[in-house]
Parts: structure tokens; sequence; C-alpha cells
């Protein structure tokens, strides 16, 4: 049974850094699967939950393609998206920037426009029903050519009135940066925002190839800058966001246990961090869980907590509405932990 942590995972705070197809819980796969008659190699919910054990990133995305089954409809995506947003306003996210893998999706017969469809309609009234506010962020696959993700960007023109930027995910390590270099080019020239996975388990210079070759605006994990001083001063000279996902560290073993992450020391060599869920049905954990878990493993005191927390809403790409952004703002320094 879950302790009633609610009042602290409620301080308000942006989520940057949430894959929306690792947000499907076992009770809705199975429900989807029903529904678009898939069978799944598992018994029960519990018996899938069982194969939530992974010992690296590749373990991890195995299953996390293989559940991907399950999602064939506009309705499909609608349900996936509402069922995260309502999670994640009950742990204090007043805004989410959520990335989606079309290619993922086109690969097994689903359109592009399906997906963005089926997502637009739960985020078009997420306000109104969540109280939540959202973008959205299209991912390439880095294990995919770099021909696949111009492609996919092509796919996506029709629809870019509903998305912000582009990522970089999936597998990272002989994936590096400069291999998308004309896609990121092509993306700047419609005026999508850049961002990209880097420095998880690939090394420090994917994180420099993604700022220098990329153009990215944030790094999504980035926790391996810490082996490399010299990026770090620059990280913190340029304000560059990094999007951590702490539980997800711990179940990938980017880190062996949360106890030794090193968010702490991230923070006090005065690195713009945020902390998110990553996949959070996958991982243990939606990111109010990830607030909580860094605050009793780590020993964050509320100042860091209120720190972190505003520092999502700075990293975020909210530069067209910066009333909203300070209303935010405002919010957390108004928040009063319990």
């Amino acid at each position: 049974m879950r302790r009633p942590y609610d009042a602290l995972m409620s301080i308000p705070k942006a989520e940057l850094h949430l894959h929306i197809e690792g947000t499907l819980e076992p009770e809705l796969a199975f429900a989807l699967a029903a529904r678009n008659g898939v069978a799944l190699p598992y018994a029960d919910t519990d018996d899938l939950r069982k194969a939530y054990q992974f010992s690296d990133l590749q373990s991890f995305l195995n299953l996390y393609y293989e559940l991907m089954a399950v999602l064939r409809t506009e309705d499909d995506f609608a349900d996936l998206a509402d069922a995260y947003l309502a999670r994640a306003a009950a742990q204090g996210v007043r805004h989410a920037e959520i990335f989606f893998d079309p290619q993922a999706h086109i690969s097994r017969g689903v359109g592009i426009g399906t997906v963005v469809e089926g997502l637009g309609r739960a985020l078009d009234r997420s306000e109104a029903v969540h109280g939540v506010s959202t973008q959205l962020i299209m991912c390439f696959l880095r294990d995919e050519s770099a021909e696949s993700a111009m492609e996919t960007l092509e796919a996506a023109k029709p629809y870019l009135g509903r998305i912000v930027g582009v990522g970089l995910d999936s597998a990272e390590v002989g994936h590096p940066p400069v291999k998308f270099r004309e896609v990121y080019e092509a993306a700047a020239a419609l005026g999508l925002r850049r961002v990209a996975h880097a420095g998880e388990e690939g090394p420090p210079s994917y994180i420099t190839e993604a700022l220098d070759v990329l153009g990215v605006e944030r790094i999504d994990h980035g926790l391996r800058c810490m082996e490399d001083p010299e990026l770090v001063a620059r990280l913190v000279r340029e304000r560059v966001p990094l999007t951590l996902c702490p539980l997800s560290n711990v179940r990938l073993r980017a880190v062996d246990v949360l106890e030794e992450h090193p968010l702490p020391a991230m923070l006090d060599a005065g690195l713009l961090c945020t902390v998110n869920s990553d996949d959070p049905a996958y991982f243990g954990g939606y990111v109010g869980d990830n607030f909580l878990a860094v605050r009793e493993a780590l020993g964050l005191s509320p100042d860091r907590l209120r720190e972190l927390a505003r520092n999502s809403f700075v990293a975020s790409f909210l530069d067209h509405d910066e009333e909203r952004r300070a209303r935010y703002l405002a919010e957390v320094e108004m928040y009063e932990f319990p």
C-alpha cells in the first residue's frame, strides 16, 4: 500500500522528460490488448510486472517496444495520455512536455496522424480536466537510420501545429548525435525546439556533440557530464538544463543505488538540474515519486526540492507565455512543505 506522500508530491513542477509510451501501466496494457484483439505473452498484470526487471537500457527497450503492440487507434493514444495526465496532476505537475516515438508506431503500421491526433485529443482538454498545460516533442530513434529520421520529420509536417520540438532517444551507445546533424538542421529551419538524450549510457562527449552539432537547448539525462569538469563548467556557464530521471537511472543500472546518485553534487556545482520520471510505468514511479525518492535517499532539504521545482519551469519551453511561467514560479515560491 502506497504511503500518503501526496502533500510532498504536490509541490508545483513541470515534467520535461517523459515518454508517453513509457506510461503504459499493465492494467491499461491488458485493457487495450482486449479492445484491439492483441495477445500478450503474459498471464496477467502480476506476471507482466515481473518482467519489469532490467539489466540495462536495451533490456528495458525490448519490453517497451513489445508492449507498444496494444496501441493501435486514436482512442488508445488518447486514453494513454489521459491516464498519465491524471497521475501527473495528482503529483503536482502543472506543465508537461511530452515525448512520443513516431517511428516505433509507423514501423508497425500505425500512422503518425493516428498518434498525434489521439494524443492531441487528451492534451487539448488537459488544462480543463487536469489543470496541466502541455506541449508535445517528437523523438527520433537513434538506433534507426538518419534517413528514417528525416522521413519521419517529413511525415510530421502536417502536424507541426501540435508539435513544439524534436528529441533523440532509444539506445545511446554507438549512435552519436552527429549521426542526426541534417535532420536537426531541418528541424531548426522549421522553427522546432531541440533536445536530445545524451550522457546516460553514452560518454560525456555525446553531450558536447549534442550541443555543438545538433544545437540542442536541453540535455536529457546528462549525468555523465560529471566525468568532465570542463563540460560541467560550460553547462553551468551557458545554463543548459539537464532533465535527470533518478529512479530510471537506478532501474537501468546507470547508478547502482539511489543513495549514490550524483544529483546533490550536480546541484552543488551549479548545474540547472530538473527531476523527471522518464518511463514511470516501468521504473517505479511518477515525477512526484522521484521527488520523494531523492529527498529520502539523498537527504535533500526543502530548499533543494524547491530549487528543483523552480528549475523545471525555468527550463521549460514556455518562452511564448512568460506570464504563465511567472505564475507557475510564483506557485513554487508560495508552496509550504508539510
